[in-house]
């Protein structure tokens, strides 16, 4: 069984979802062969649709949830629905061990994602990060541990103007 894991960004244009999904169901299909478990936060973005992908190839999901209120504090309405269905189809749910979502909780979310993982995969325009608990930090310190990290960022795809 191969275990993989995402970091990515959550600001993908309308127009890049389905460059993405593509490139991210040819990654995953490469480890299907053995048992594919994903382990994503199901963040709006590029954690959902990984974790959709993997769902559609057969292979068992794991959300780590980064805090108790994350649901509540952070999940948008517009994005409400989708999040329950991920949580719902995941074998496994780890609810981090922190009342608030913050940089902490982020941060914690993201080593557990890691410990977890054989294989990560970046969904990443290759930008720096702003800070700790992003995607940027995480390939980082993916690559320090010696985790193997395939970059997704398919020609075409963007991020929404901030």
């Amino acid at each position: 069984m191969t275990v993989v894991a995402v970091t990515g960004h959550m600001d993908l244009t309308e127009e890049s979802v389905p460059l993405v999904r593509e490139a991210l169901e040819a990654v995953l299909a490469e480890h299907t062969a053995d048992g594919l478990t994903g382990v994503s936060c199901i963040a709006k973005g590029a954690d959902a649709i990984f974790a959709d992908a993997v769902l559609s190839l057969g292979g068992k999901l794991v959300v780590v949830v980064p805090s108790a209120d994350y649901r509540q504090a952070v999940v948008k309405p517009s994005y409400a629905e989708e999040f329950d269905r991920l949580h719902q189809a995941a074998t496994e749910v780890v609810v981090m061990p922190h009342t608030e979502a913050d940089r902490e909780a982020y941060e914690a979310a993201n080593a557990e994602l890691l410990r977890r993982a054989d294989h990560l995969v970046a969904v990443w325009d290759g930008r720096p990060g702003n800070g700790r608990g992003g995607t940027a930090t995480t390939v980082t310190d993916a690559r320090t541990a010696g985790l193997p990290v395939t970059v997704v960022w398919p020609d075409g795809a963007a991020r929404r103007s901030r």
